[in-house]
């Protein structure tokens, strides 16, 4: 079968120069090779030119008080938390306006905060409630609890030589049944310094604020059953 195909006339020139030059034949393999080289070269260099990515973790304040350990404190089970969309995500974003924010794409948080944040209360619970009886919704269901805590945090802000600001709706639910206790937390922490890292702290001094809240919560609610 024969295809036709329509050839121009640069090209018939250009193929006759080709058979007609062996040397420029002959560096053909040499000139491709070069041109890899470069292009390996060029994107290794943008490789190293890759902005470096910071990761935080949430860790409690320094201020948690621990309270006497006790046998009457009932096991509490702390989750889910629900975030709102704009911060649930791994970058750190800050507010930079009264309408705006900004997103930091080399600035990330280490693990999710829906994971994080319950497992940081529960970790605060059981200095303030002197328990071992406490654990994150992440690390167990929970069937086996006395109580339950849901959060329903609603800002969860910072600004950047300024301080943060947590508001957290809470409810806790006994494992019996009844009406669930609720409250609201809003805690602003201010910082002394430019820069992530004391934003960081910051978030965590105003998550003890908000465990501190639930520990009176259900150390009442405990107190209402003996």
């Amino acid at each position: 079968m024969i295809r036709s195909f329509a050839v121009s006339k640069l090209e018939v020139i250009f193929c006759a120069f080709l058979a007609e030059n062996k040397f420029v034949n002959a560096l053909i393999p040499f000139i491709r090779g070069g041109i890899v080289t470069v292009c390996l070269a060029v994107a290794m260099a943008g490789c190293s030119r890759s902005p470096r990515v910071t990761f935080y973790t949430l860790e409690p304040a320094a201020q948690v008080e621990t309270a006497a350990v006790t046998t009457a404190v009932p096991a509490v089970s702390v989750g889910p938390v629900t975030l709102p969309e704009v911060v649930d995500r791994p970058q750190f974003v800050v507010r930079v306006a009264a309408n705006r924010v900004e997103i930091l794409e080399t600035h990330r948080w280490a693990e999710p905060l829906k994971s994080e944040i319950p497992r940081l209360i529960a970790e605060n619970l059981r200095h303030l409630l002197g328990s071992s009886r406490v654990s994150s919704y992440i690390q167990h269901a929970g069937a086996d609890a006395d109580y339950r805590v849901l959060v329903d945090i609603q800002r969860f802000e910072s600004s950047p030589g300024e301080g943060v600001t947590v508001e957290a709706v809470w409810s806790l639910r006994r494992a019996t049944g009844g009406a669930p206790k609720t409250g609201r937390s809003l805690v602003r922490e201010p910082v002394d310094a430019v820069g992530y890292d004391p934003l960081v702290a910051a978030y965590g001094r105003a998550l003890l604020a908000v465990s501190r809240d639930l520990a009176r919560a259900i150390r009442a609610e405990a107190a209402l059953e003996h």
